[in-house]
This record gives structure tokens, sequence and C-alpha cells, in this order.
């Protein structure tokens, strides 16, 4: 109204942040964010999505912009950093749910690929040792062949495991965001 009787438009100051995020995530990130009153920023703001939905990027950065005045940006702030603190407790739990199975998949196959160094050994030793070639041998094979199985099974167990856990992470960001919400309007 004000804009129109003066042809002026009001001052607003603002702040700005950036955040870099996995393209699975931005859109998620972007919807928290409005929660704490921060808005894309319209002035800089590229869609990036449609660009690494392409499959030309996989990291997108937001930039995004609220009123320095907001009234209770304490709270709000707060709020947002125990928003931030559970993504990433998120991604540390969805990385731990590959971390443990790739571990024993590699200590396995590292075992496997020593059997079949002794094996080697005992087969060009001066003289042949080849019952002790066929006995490290199997053990080698077995330890080439068992990490894949190994990976699937404690896959599907740790991934059992933590999902319930990133749940109720979820929820916690869920009532954080409403908490946020509510005290913007």
């Amino acid at each position: 109204m004000k804009e129109m009787e003066t042809g002026r438009k009001e001052f607003m100051s603002y702040e700005y942040k950036t955040v870099t995020a996995d393209v699975d995530r931005a859109s998620f990130l972007l919807d928290g964010y409005e929660n704490f009153g921060w808005e894309p920023d319209d002035n800089i703001y590229q869609n990036a999505g449609e660009a690494a939905r392409a499959g030309k990027q996989k990291k997108v950065t937001l930039r995004l912009k609220r009123n320095r005045k907001i009234i209770n940006k304490m709270e709000l702030t707060r709020l947002q950093r125990n928003f931030e603190a559970c993504v990433r407790e998120i991604d540390t739990l969805e990385r731990t749910k590959t971390s443990v199975p790739t571990e024993w998949a590699l200590v396995i196959g590292i075992l496997g690929t020593a059997f079949m160094a002794g094996s080697t050994f005992a087969v060009t030793a001066q003289p042949p040792m080849i019952l002790l070639c066929i006995v490290l041998a199997i053990p080698g094979f077995l330890g080439w062949i068992l990490p894949w199985f190994v990976y699937k099974k404690l896959l599907a167990r740790q991934t059992e495991k933590i999902t319930p856990l990133i749940e109720e992470k979820y929820d916690e960001i869920d009532a954080i965001c409403e908490k946020g919400n509510k005290l913007l309007y």
C-alpha cells in the first residue's frame, strides 16, 4: 500500500546463506530452511536442479535469504542449528549402512588374497609343495567369492538396524520444523 502511494518500495535488509547439498537432498533442505524464515534468493537462484537431474551435477548450491529483522530470530536460529545437526546425523547413519559391510568384505577379500599369495609361493617353491598350494588355494578362492555375499547380508542387517534410527531423526526434524513454522506466523 505504501509502495503505491509514494512510488517507492520499503527498505528491507536481508541476511544470506549458501548451502551445498546432494541433488537428492536439495528439495528436502529447501523445504526445511523455509520453516526458519529462509527463502530462495531469486536474484541469483539458478535452477541447478534441472542440470543436476540431467546427470551433469551431483551437488547443488542453494542460495537463501531472510529478513534481518525477523521476529523470534534467536529461537529460529537455535531450531535451525538443531535441524542441521539432525541432517548431519542422518547423513552419518546413511554412510554407516554401507561402511560396516564394506569393511568386512574388504577384510575377507584381503585375507583371501593373502591365502592365494601363500598358495602361489607354495607352488613356486623348490621343490613345489602342491598339497600346501591346494590347502592354501581353497580359503583363497573362498576369500575372493565370499565378500559379495557377506556384503549383501551385512547390508541388509545394517539397513534393518539403522532405518528406525533414521526415521526417528526425520520425526525429530518434522517437530523442529513445525516449531519454527509456528514462530514465523
